[in-house]
């Protein structure tokens, strides 16, 4: 008779086969830090045109224009989202960081920290597992079946890992914005 598992053991046991598949895919992982990096420094670095530059800056000022007198909670749950809509976009970053660096100087990059160490490996391990996923088209044998394991195995990871790792950046952002 098969001894029956808890849910906290299952759980559990899910949470350590995520850990070990993000392992099984670190070559994606890194190769997705290093592309962000390389988009991110092009972002900060490269001339702009200036369409690009004020289209990029009248996004951010809806933003804040759309989240004005929202309160913590509300705040939190808009940042989680555009968080994970935006999780793709280190240009967008590196083009912030310059503007926030050329507006208020090298100590307003403070702000972005805190959330980034949530935030920037939830990234980095969506990145790494959406290629490890399409890597599964180049599989010699049952190409097919790969794909549909590793997508698999990317939604534990998602939900077990990277979906509170947003949630926690979220908070940690939503805070900073509307307590400091």
């Amino acid at each position: 008779m098969k001894n029956k598992k808890s849910l906290n053991e299952e759980i559990k046991e899910e949470y350590t086969d995520s850990w070990k598949f993000i392992k099984k895919s670190s070559f994606f992982i890194w190769g997705s830090v290093a592309v962000f990096f390389i988009f991110a420094l092009i972002g900060f670095f490269a001339k702009v045109p200036e369409e690009l530059s004020l289209q990029i800056l009248d996004y951010f000022r809806e933003l804040v224009k759309m989240t004005e007198g929202y309160g913590s909670f509300k705040m939190i749950l808009f940042l989680f989202f555009n968080n994970l809509k935006a999780s793709f976009f280190g240009f967008i970053l590196g083009f912030a960081s310059r503007f926030a660096v050329a507006q208020e100087g090298l100590f307003s990059l403070w702000r972005l920290l805190p959330h980034g160490i949530f935030e920037l490996p939830a990234i980095f391990l969506s990145l790494g597992l959406g290629l490890k996923i399409g890597s599964g088209l180049f599989e010699k044998k049952n190409k097919w079946k790969a794909l549909k394991n590793y997508f698999i195995e990317s939604l534990k990871v998602f939900a077990l890992i990277i979906l509170p790792l947003l949630i926690v950046a979220a908070v940690v952002e939503g805070l900073l914005i509307t307590l400091v």
